[in-house]
């Protein structure tokens, strides 16, 4: 170690490694308590149960995210949280519904197809039958010269690969102890990736418009995912200048396949599709859910610990994976421990947020209001007094360990509090990052923020943005564990004498996610 590295530690301004931890003092009777009411009297299922199945799709600022986050903040006013509400963060744009939605193929016979409509999308009124027209390029100039073919039919977009190959891969998995021992960055956006995808992504939303305006009466598009799982999102559609749009389906790559190798091959080809949609513009706004259990230490009650996950999901399914999970243990874990009846030396405040779907939005506004910018790194009053934010967002695996976003000193504090829990196969503390969700918000304004490690379980070949994700597909045992541990790290973080220690600040930054939808 060199003399400034340690007088820097010595100062506190930069993290240590993992061997320079003190050690922890873990309150043994309470992780009992902790396990014993998180694993023995769960209300996961219930707490799923009104997130997903009755609140349905939560796609962000539209009825389903509202019924969710009245149900929210009702439910934590009941449990006795201080502060509960729908917080605005700022301007969103429309919100917007599948009212109702059909595509069936009727000639050359009669075949349903599987399809959902494209959120933001434009409605076709009513039922509506025509030709098929095959897009065989996604290129301007190819566009240009078939535009005259496409008025008055429905668009089919080919999918770039004709064919199936035979996938020998399961659809779950969980980590090995090999695969965790070795486990690297994940889900990293950085932005040498952003300047190679930006251009593709905008060249295919010109596309994309160029077709709207053919004077088709809708298009079709291929899914990303395979035997009838559907990927539904959009990088488009609520800001104002992205209306009017014109009717666009999702539709199963099987069925897409199949219309264009008929129409390819000289047979006509009618389909026929409603595609009802509604758009919202009563409230433009954003809005996180948020509420807190007040500290009580006269001197640590003002400093907070934050948990959460994004509230919003995509239209097609229910949200349950992505990320109802990460909703579902947070707030169970807030159950937890305001059910034990804890009195927390720091308060802690549970967060659910808006817009991560289009750009972490919601947790990126909030630390916008309430912290700081990573454009000019001003940090306000607030920013130094939150400990840590922790985040859940992989899905409905349980936790296996936690990125540290190389943050030496923070890592091995959770390596110690981790001890209590390996028997529940959680143990694994990583310096590696992981990117692409709210922790992110925190992180670019140097608050110590934190994605846990889960099992993939399905959620990357099955339930991620697709039209599988509902209820079924989350595994109730794994999310009991998770809030278990949520619950602890929470609960050791509000009672620990510091804060958990910091990485040195970050460098003015532009947010990443502002060059994406400027």
């Amino acid at each position: 170690m060199n003399k400034l590295l340690g007088l820097l530690l010595i100062a506190g301004l930069v993290a240590p490694a993992f061997s320079l931890a003190q050690q922890e003092s873990i309150d043994t009777a309470m992780v009992k308590r902790i396990r014993q009411e998180g694993l023995g009297n769960s209300q996961i299922p219930v707490i799923a149960h009104h997130l997903t199945d009755e609140a349905g799709p939560r796609l962000t600022n539209s009825p389903g995210f509202h019924r969710a986050a009245d149900w929210i903040v009702q439910t934590l006013k009941s449990w006795g949280l201080s502060g509960a509400q729908s917080e605005p963060w700022g301007e969103f744009g429309y919100g917007w519904s599948a009212e109702k939605t059909t595509l069936a193929m009727r000639t050359p016979y009669y075949s349903p197809l599987i399809a959902y409509a494209t959120p933001w999308s434009g409605s076709t009124n009513g039922p509506v039958s025509a030709p098929v027209f095959v897009v065989e390029k996604m290129d301007s100039a190819w566009i240009a010269g078939h535009l005259a073919q496409m008025k008055g039919k429905i668009l089919v977009v080919q999918p770039q690969d004709s064919t199936l190959s035979p996938d020998f891969k399961p659809d779950a998995t969980r980590y090995t102890d090999s695969a965790l021992a070795n486990i690297g960055d994940t889900y990293m956006f950085t932005r040498a990736m952003l300047n190679f995808y930006l251009p593709i992504m905008k060249k295919n939303m010109q596309m994309d418009k160029m077709l709207a305006g053919s004077g088709a009466l809708a298009i079709l598009h291929p899914s990303a995912h395979r035997d009838g799982t559907v990927v539904v999102q959009s990088m488009t559609g609520w800001r104002k200048k992205d209306q009017p749009a014109i009717a666009d389906l999702q539709v199963a790559k099987e069925d897409l396949l199949r219309l264009a190798r008929l129409a390819r091959g000289g047979t006509p080809v009618t389909v026929e599709l409603q595609s009802d949609t509604k758009l919202y513009d009563n409230d433009l706004k954003g809005h996180n859910v948020v509420g807190e259990i007040p500290g009580t230490d006269p001197t640590l009650k003002s400093e907070v610990v934050m948990l959460g996950g994004h509230l919003d999901s995509w239209s097609s399914a229910t949200g349950a994976t992505d990320n109802g999970a990460g909703c579902i243990v947070a707030l169970e874990a807030i159950r937890i421990l305001k059910d034990l009846g804890i009195k927390p030396k720091r308060t802690i405040r549970i967060a659910l947020w808006d817009g991560e779907e289009q750009g972490l939005f919601g947790s990126f506004h909030y630390v916008k209001n309430h912290f700081g910018d990573p454009v000019d790194m001003k940090l306000k009053p607030e920013a130094a007094k939150i400990s840590a934010y922790y985040n859940l967002d992989n899905g409905s695996g349980k936790i296996r360990g936690i990125f540290a976003q190389e943050n030496g000193a923070a890592a091995a504090v959770f390596k110690q509090w981790f001890v209590p829990f390996q028997d529940l196969g959680a143990s694994t503390v990583t310096l590696h990052n992981t990117g692409s969700t709210d922790h992110l918000s925190f992180d670019a304004v140097g608050i110590p923020g934190f994605q846990f490690i889960q099992d993939e379980l399905d959620y990357e070949t099955r339930t991620h943005h697709t039209n599988e994700d509902n209820y079924d597909h989350l595994r109730m045992d794994d999310l009991r564990q998770a809030a278990t541990i949520m619950a602890a790290f929470v609960y050791f973080t509000a009672q620990r004498p510091q804060m958990i220690p910091r990485k040195p600040l970050p460098k003015p930054e532009k947010f990443i996610f502002d060059d994406i939808f400027p």
